[in-house]
């Protein structure tokens, strides 16, 4: 009877050196066994003792988001890749984008980009929810808290007026209007308590409201 391959128990689930060498105690040196696994392909580096084992290997598609939650943490996706992912604006996003509140930080990893963004602590935990999608479940920003996220962020953001916002959100970022309907205008008032730029999120606000 064939061996079952170990790295199958961790599916598409990131992980330490340690879970991969204790997968293999009958060797005197687990941590060479990683290293060819890495350079087999079997399992791709996502920075220096985290992992995840390839598709071929594990038969599960690899969930970028719930990369980035691992990567670097607390953190959640959001910002442009987030609303491209509900759908809210039309471009295509190339770079995996995160809220954490430790330092900005940027990783190259053979998966792609991932950049991470530094929020306040007590804004972090605003609006967001775990996402299930194909048996994984990742982090993300509700379409409400990604927006917020974007207008904190832009240093180009109009606070003058409503009239201004309303073009920045159509023309500049080519937002969905018509989402906006279906938005929770209490996540974006506890945004606008913790996170700064009081004046824009009344703004937006005002937006929903009318």
């Amino acid at each position: 009877m064939a061996k079952t391959n170990p790295l199958l128990q961790f599916g598409n689930v990131p992980v330490s050196a340690a879970m991969l060498e204790s997968c293999f105690p009958e060797l005197d040196a687990p941590n060479k066994k990683v290293r060819a696994l890495e350079k087999n392909g079997d399992i791709i580096r996502l920075k220096r003792d985290l992992y995840v084992v390839s598709q071929e290997i594990s038969g599960k598609e690899i969930c970028i988001p719930l990369c980035a939650n691992h990567l670097y943490g607390p953190s959640y996706v959001s910002l442009r890749w987030a609303l491209r992912w509900y759908g809210l604006i039309p471009e295509r996003v190339f770079r995996m984008t995160s809220m954490t509140t430790r330092h900005a930080r940027l990783f190259e990893t053979p998966l792609g980009v991932f950049d991470y963004h530094r929020v306040p602590g007590n804004y972090l935990g605003i609006g967001i929810k775990m996402q299930q999608e194909n048996d994984t479940t990742f982090l993300i920003a509700t379409p409400e808290k990604a927006l917020c996220d974007m207008i904190l962020l832009d240093k180009h953001v109009p606070n003058q007026s409503v009239k201004r916002l309303v073009q920045y959100l159509e023309e500049d970022i080519r937002f969905d209007m018509d989402a906006l309907a279906d938005f929770d205008v209490k996540i974006i008032e506890e945004c606008a308590e913790y996170g700064g730029k009081k004046l824009i999120f009344n703004n937006l606000i005002k937006i929903l409201k009318q």
